[in-house]
């Protein structure tokens, strides 16, 4: 039988309770407090922690503090991307960034998902789905995209948008939830 761990990379039902589970999300918060407290006059000490807490984070990407995930191993982030103070990526499933990517103040990538059904959701079942931002994407400030979506690269999402589906790429998107307003040539 699977561990909730197993259970949870596989992307199946799974309790967060598991020890393997908790002992990956303190890992990841103390990382990110040592992050999050960092100088600006610190940029090795930054670049360090950030490579030590994400899966992978390539050339020129810069991370404004704060910053929050879960686990933080399910993020990879492309190079040359920029990612504005209080960023949130909830990494239950992997989120892959891809390179040049723009994000904005207050942006939320949000993976985790729960059952409708009421007793499940009450005895702490949950599980994820994984989010994919192609290159050259912006998030506007304060965007929110859910679980299982793939944003297609060039694609702008306007300021305060939630992404509850795939966006193609080159198209700007704006609302709630986010609709294609126009193609981009």
């Amino acid at each position: 039988m699977a561990s909730h761990k197993e259970r949870m990379l596989a992307g199946e039902l799974y309790l967060a309770d598991d020890p393997e589970i908790i002992a990956d999300a303190q890992r990841a918060a103390l990382l990110m407090e040592r992050f999050n407290a960092s100088s600006v006059g610190t940029p090795e000490l930054r670049r360090q922690l950030l490579v030590e807490l994400l899966g992978s984070v390539d050339d020129g990407v810069v991370v404004r503090p704060s910053f929050y995930c879960d686990f933080g191993y399910r993020i990879s982030i492309g190079s040359g991307t920029f990612v504005n103070y209080g960023a949130v990526m909830l990494d239950v499933a992997p989120i892959t960034i891809g390179a040049d990517v723009q994000i904005g103040p207050n942006v939320q990538l949000l993976t985790p998902t729960h059952p409708t059904e009421p007793e499940p959701r009450r005895a702490k079942w949950e599980a994820a789905k994984p989010i994919v931002i192609g290159d050259n994407v912006w998030l506007g400030g304060g965007a929110i995209v859910l679980a299982g979506v793939t944003i297609g690269e060039n694609t702008v999402v306007g300021a305060g948008a939630v992404v509850p589906r795939d966006l193609p790429p080159n198209v700007i998107a704006l609302g709630n939830p986010a609709r294609i307003h126009r193609h981009l040539p």
